[in-house]
Parts: C-alpha cells; structure tokens; sequence
C-alpha cells in the first residue's frame, strides 16, 4: 500500500464542500481540515505508484475550488495502534 499526504490550498469560502468531494473519491481514505499555509490535508492510499497519477493530478486537482496541492509519499507508517497490535500478537489477559 503507498501512502501519499497531499497538502491542499482551496479557495476559503469553499473549503467543506471541497473537503467533502475529495473526500468522497476513490484512493481518498481521509481529509481533514487543518490551520496554517494549507486548507486541508488529504491522505491518499493506493496499491501502486502509478496509481496516485490518477488520484492526485488525475482528479484532487481538478475538483473546482483547488488552488494547490503539494504531495509528499509516505516511506514507513509508525502509529501507536499498529505497534500496540503487533506487540499484543498471541498474548492473552
């Protein structure tokens, strides 16, 4: 799975509606408004590389009302709820 977290600039008075048409495309898994340089953050999950040209430019772009996207990949995903789960593996209370 590629994980790719795009940086969104929108126009401002639109930003729910945008927020909820992005969110509802495929390889959208969330999208979250946010404060500072950029209006929202979009996390993308697809299968392969070639996969986030469809999502990203392919379609994020082109929702009417986005100003700017900036993408970075993901290389390794670290979360609490991950590590707790592996580390609870055949353990029993």
């Amino acid at each position: 799975m590629i994980t790719a977290i795009v940086l969104i600039k929108t126009n401002v008075d639109r930003i729910p509606e945008i927020a909820e048409t992005i969110a509802a495309l495929d390889g959208v898994s969330e999208v979250y408004s946010v404060s500072g340089a950029f209006d929202l953050v979009a996390m993308i999950r697809v299968r392969a590389h070639d996969d986030l040209a469809d999502v990203i430019p392919g379609q994020v772009n082109k929702v009417p009302g986005v100003e700017h996207t900036e993408t970075h990949i993901a290389f390794r995903t670290y979360s609490k709820v991950d590590l707790d789960a592996a580390f609870a593996l055949g353990l029993d209370e």
